[in-house]
């Protein structure tokens, strides 16, 4: 059977793609399957500028809710991420921030085969440390803390054929007309959408794997 080949489309500040990702990982290992899981691009807030912003105020300004609605939002999201083994640390997340610069970086690391390793850690620094991964700085410290260099990942930021590949990839992912993030294509052939369960996850792999034999 040729190893399973899974694309993620997700965007590094998006609440429900850490979620997905986590039930999808816990599903390959029920199952014992290996995967290649490899991550396009999806930038929710394109327009948030340098200092984002506030996610109660863009919760309010996007969806037009009441504080009691984003208060139920955020309830419900926590017992999702916490079922799934995911820390969303609202104390320390408080601001929705661009994420093109750290796209880049996700590009990038496709090159070393280290997406999911610094996937995991952006995961890490902006939901459960709350840090700025639009900030340069923020960034090519995780650069460094994956093994990779610093300098040559601080030219991946500003780099016009970098900004030219991931539109490429931006420009695959818009064909796919999905409703939101995150979305999972599995072989090439079978998408889908959303932060399904572990056991969603577990028969889509099963179907998948039982085409490919």
């Amino acid at each position: 059977m040729k190893a399973l080949r899974i694309e993620m489309v997700h965007d590094l500040v998006c609440s429900w793609c850490p979620i997905g990702y986590a039930n999808l990982q816990q599903a390959l290992r029920n199952l014992s399957i290996e995967a290649c899981i490899n991550f396009l691009p999806y930038e929710l807030n394109p327009d948030i500028g340098p200092k984002g912003e506030d996610i109660d105020d863009h919760l309010g300004r996007r969806n037009q809710w009441g504080q009691s609605k984003r208060n139920d939002y955020r309830t419900n999201l926590l017992a999702v991420a916490k079922q799934a083994g995911v820390c969303i640390d609202f104390s320390k997340r408080s601001r929705y921030y661009n994420s093109n610069k750290a796209h880049r970086l996700m590009h990038w690391c496709e090159g070393f085969n280290r997406q999911q390793a610094m996937n995991e850690l952006m995961i890490d620094a902006y939901f459960k440390q709350g840090l700025d991964i639009s900030n340069t700085q923020v960034l090519l410290d995780l650069v460094e803390q994956l093994g990779l260099d610093r300098s040559e990942g601080e030219q991946v930021l500003i780099s016009n054929k970098i900004n030219q590949q991931l539109l490429l990839k931006k420009q695959r992912v818009q064909k796919l007309k999905l409703p939101g993030v995150p979305a999972f294509i599995f072989n090439e052939t079978t998408l889908v959408s959303g932060s399904s369960s572990v056991e969603y996850f577990e028969k889509t792999i099963l179907n998948v794997t039982k085409k490919s034999a």
